[in-house]
């Protein structure tokens, strides 16, 4: 699943074995694809295209309820890290120096 589009989704197409699919579902990085039809034509990948904005309530409900229980991945904890506001300006040292691995939530109320 890719929410960038532009350049990004150009390089996971690239990257993408035989059969392999991606599903776009955002355009973050711009909506232009810069590609070609070779992974498409020579190694059978599928780019599948992901409506969020016409999608029924019901569906979305039924999907994000999936996403919260059975579809929700078991290590999704390491790929974040709940930080507060006071501690942003470390953490965008940290990020500068390639120290920061994953995600940085910011906590608000902390």
């Amino acid at each position: 699943m890719d929410p960038v589009g532009g350049a990004v989704l150009a390089h996971v197409i690239a990257s993408l074995r035989y059969g392999g699919a991606v599903a776009a579902c955002g355009l973050a990085g711009g909506g232009q694809l810069p590609t070609t039809v070779f992974p498409f034509i020579l190694r059978g990948v599928s780019l599948l295209g992901v409506d969020s904005v016409e999608c029924p309530m019901d569906e979305r409900l039924h999907l994000w309820k999936l996403l919260a229980s059975d579809w929700k991945p078991e290590k999704l904890g390491l790929l974040y890290r709940v930080i507060s506001l006071d501690e942003v300006p470390d953490a965008m040292d940290a990020i500068l120096r390639g120290e920061v691995q994953g995600r940085l939530v910011v906590d608000m109320s902390r």
